[in-house]
């Protein structure tokens, strides 16, 4: 068989990860050694059992043992499964689905694809499993801890169009937060401001400089202490919604990184960030047709 027709199946809503052997040190004599050399941060137990359950594939599709050979300028399949996963008990409901397009009702603390220590509990890994589509891929992404409308891709032929539907901003999105009630504080008003990295590296910070990010935020309904605050994006720069409330002093309820950092068990599913995507709208650059969707999802103060 001539290694490019062997195209490895998609597993437990996994797909294979490909790796090149590069050429390497005399003392990298298997293909175990090597893998453990290449991703250090594993544990070799971790690979060690990766062979052992038959999830290591040479360029034939041939199953490897930690004992074949190491050949350099040949390649390698992988399956990533992690042996213990939290399960995040909430489901995603599929609100829509054509030939090209789905769209997804994503709950909170719901990661969008694997990383880290979720793979089976992300909800990329779950429409696989669910709709045994493998090429399925996020057009656009929400965090972990934000619920609400997401898009994917059915098809590789078509995803670019989507994509570049995004990157030039023809798509409206409209999200729900719930943050402190500002009785001095006018709305509607635009923020604007100059976001980058922070520290931690995975926070975004507020610099003194040109303005990078806009959202217009108004308030649909408050009580004497919270506030339903609409908020139209008008950049997408990471967290922008969650920096830009907690600038106000309005920080979004449950937020564990704004204003500061105050991270949970992972197993505790209690107090959901308060964000939710609520509303998209754009015209499908496929069909051509104007498109818009909702999330049946609702937040409460």
């Amino acid at each position: 068989m001539n290694p490019a027709e062997f195209i490895p199946p998609m597993m437990h809503g996994v797909s294979a990860s490909k790796v090149f052997l590069k050429p390497s040190p005399a003392s990298i004599q298997t293909v175990f050694d090597y893998l453990c050399a290449q991703f250090g941060h594993i544990d070799q137990s971790e690979w060690r059992q990766r062979f052992q359950d038959g999830l290591i594939y040479d360029a034939f599709g041939q199953k490897l043992n930690v004992n074949s050979a190491f050949h350099a300028n040949s390649h390698v399949f992988y399956y990533r499964f992690l042996p213990h996963e939290i399960h995040v008990p909430f489901e995603h409901t599929i609100l829509f689905e054509n030939t090209d397009l789905m769209v997804i009702d994503k709950p909170h603390f719901l990661t969008m694809s694997p990383t880290g220590q979720y793979v089976q509990e992300t909800l990329l890994v779950r429409l696989k499993n669910q709709t045994g589509i493998e090429q399925l891929t996020p057009i656009h992404r929400l965090d972990r801890e934000t619920a609400g409308i997401v898009l994917f891709s059915k098809r590789p032929e078509t995803r670019g169009a989507y994509q570049q539907m995004f990157a030039e901003r023809k798509v409206q999105k409209t999200y729900h937060a719930i943050a402190p009630y500002a009785l001095d504080m006018q709305f509607p008003q635009t923020v604007c401001l100059n976001m980058d990295k922070g520290e931690p590296f995975y926070t975004m910070k507020v610099y003194d400089g040109q303005p990078n990010s806009e959202t217009e935020i108004h308030v649909l309904e408050h009580d004497a202490q919270w506030a339903k605050y609409l908020l139209k994006p008008h950049t997408g720069k990471q967290h922008q919604l969650r920096v830009h409330l907690a600038h106000l002093g309005l920080p979004i309820k449950n937020d564990p990184l704004y204003p500061n950092v105050a991270h949970k068990a992972d197993h505790d599913f209690t107090a959901p960030l308060q964000l939710l995507a609520k509303h998209i709208e754009f015209k499908d650059p496929v069909t051509l047709q104007p498109m818009q969707f909702s999330s049946v999802q609702e937040l409460k103060f």
